[in-house]
């Protein structure tokens, strides 16, 4: 038991090694901080979608501070998702699908923040002194910017990795 790299064992979990990280190289802690990430900005998220929820609901139109407050809770969302899966690809060796799956994240999360803050910047049908009203355009943007999100978040996935050294996981082999 002089090694570095002694297995720690528990019964029920997998084999981990001493500094954190799995036989299969992936990160356990950095996946867990970034889902607990995720959680976090998807109640945030909830807060300001449906404040009714938490018991928090002023307003009977989606203003300003909960426009603001969901898009908080969409970029917890996205960095705690990229943190998670970034932490499965191993030694920080992503593809190029990969790279661009992290572009869509942010591309869609500045389409979600343009889109839902239209009325704020002036290009909304609400422009100020008027109250910002968060209305059906707004709405179909920021949907698109959560599909724009998602396609990233997919890319972002690594592929299946093969049993065999030396052999590729595609369809056509299995």
């Amino acid at each position: 038991m002089s090694s570095n790299k002694e297995t720690i064992t528990s019964p029920n979990t997998s084999t981990h090694f001493a500094n954190g990280r799995r036989k299969n190289g992936y990160g356990s802690r950095r996946i867990r901080v970034g889902l607990s990430i995720t959680l976090l900005g998807f109640l945030i998220f909830m807060l300001g979608v449906k404040p009714a929820l938490f018991g928090v609901d002023r307003s009977p139109v989606i203003g300003f501070v909960q426009i603001a407050t969901m898009l908080v809770g969409l970029a917890f969302i996205c960095v705690g998702g990229y943190l998670s899966l970034a932490s499965l690809w191993p030694k920080g060796a992503t593809s190029i699908g990969a790279d661009i799956g992290l572009r869509l994240v942010s591309t869609g999360y500045v389409l979600c923040v343009f889109t839902g803050m239209a009325d704020i910047f002036g290009l909304g049908s609400q422009t100020l002194p008027d109250t910002p009203y968060f209305g059906p355009w707004q709405a179909y943007g920021v949907e698109l910017g959560i599909l724009v999100i998602i396609v990233g978040f997919i890319l972002l996935i690594p592929p299946r990795r093969s049993k065999e050294p030396g052999s590729r996981a595609t369809s056509a082999n299995r």
